[in-house]
């Protein structure tokens, strides 16, 4: 992989900027994906390689779908603190057929509101340039963490909408996912 692929937008937020992935961020994106409190709510933590093929993904789904998750930098002193974005549906039966705002961040990144920054950032990216009319997030029952960054970016929580992750085997402690949406906002011009 080289440095800076044009294609993926930037944006900026008051102490964060969602970037294109660089080289340099493959070991710290590889420290946080085999830290086990970050992939707590994640069947296990990611080796090396692991992590390297999930940047390859990324980067190849902004090629493919000119969307994906940006490389989160905090702009005070240029530190990689992980990723945060938007990725199309899965195609997997069972997981819903939404766009998903996604994030994972160091645990050193943990507690200073970057998430709910970057993904307010990436929903509206997704709402403004996109034109999508909903996005959503899913996550294990008990990650209490990321529920509230749902819950803080305005996402609502109808329990009728959880589902079992079909990539989980039955009787896994993680298989029950919650799912939060959020529709675009009206403007007044469109009548809403």
């Amino acid at each position: 992989m080289t440095d800076a692929p044009a294609a993926i937008p930037r944006l900026a937020t008051e102490r964060l900027l969602l970037r294109e992935w660089r080289d340099a961020d493959r070991e710290p994106f590889a420290t946080l994906n085999g830290d086990p409190r970050v992939m707590e709510h994640f069947p296990s933590t990611l080796t090396r390689a692991e992590s390297d093929a999930l940047v390859d993904r990324i980067v190849a789904h902004w090629r493919e779908d000119g969307q994906g998750l940006w490389a989160i930098e905090r702009t005070a002193d240029g530190v990689f603190l992980g990723f945060t974005g938007l990725a199309a549906p899965v195609d997997a039966p069972g997981m819903p057929p939404f766009v998903e705002v996604g994030w994972r961040f160091a645990v050193d990144a943990w507690g200073h509101g970057y998430a709910t920054e970057a993904a307010r950032a990436a929903v509206a990216w997704g709402f403004d340039v996109l034109g999508l009319e909903e996005i959503a997030s899913w996550t294990t029952v008990a990650n209490v963490k990321s529920r509230a960054v749902m819950e803080r970016i305005g996402m609502t929580h109808d329990p009728a909408d959880d589902f079992d992750h079909p990539r989980l085997r039955e009787g896994h402690p993680q298989r029950r996912h919650v799912l939060y949406r959020l529709r675009r906002p009206r403007r007044v011009s469109e009548g809403g």
